[in-house]
């Protein structure tokens, strides 16, 4: 996670994100580099717009706490809780069988 703060900071200090950078920063925060590790996340952070990544993560957490908040008001909240059930069973039959389904069928193997 440091070098990803680390390319944050950088990206917020409005500085290139390249090794060197990214190398003195974490020196900065008393962190031993892995070289490695820096190439291959300044090669990954090329291909991302990191002002479009920093906006749809910081409207995530917002939309995930919303339903949280909605059985304050009283009776918003009791047609999402079935549909969101209904939802978790769909992915779980998508899925395809769960480990107790699959420990039974092997047990009768033998």
């Amino acid at each position: 996670m440091e070098y990803i703060y680390g390319a944050l900071l950088l990206h917020y200090a409005k500085q290139e994100i390249n090794e060197e950078n990214l190398a003195k920063v974490l020196q900065a925060a008393g962190i031993s580099p892995d070289e490695v590790r820096i190439k291959t996340l300044v090669a990954a952070l090329k291909e991302v717009n990191i002002e479009e990544a920093i906006k749809s993560a910081a409207f995530a957490p917002v939309a995930a706490a919303a339903p949280a908040a909605a059985p304050a008001t009283g009776g918003a909240a009791a047609p999402t809780a079935p549909a969101k059930a209904e939802e978790k069973k769909e992915e779980e039959e998508k899925k395809g069988p769960s480990e107790e389904e699959i420990a039974g069928s092997l047990a009768s193997l033998f």
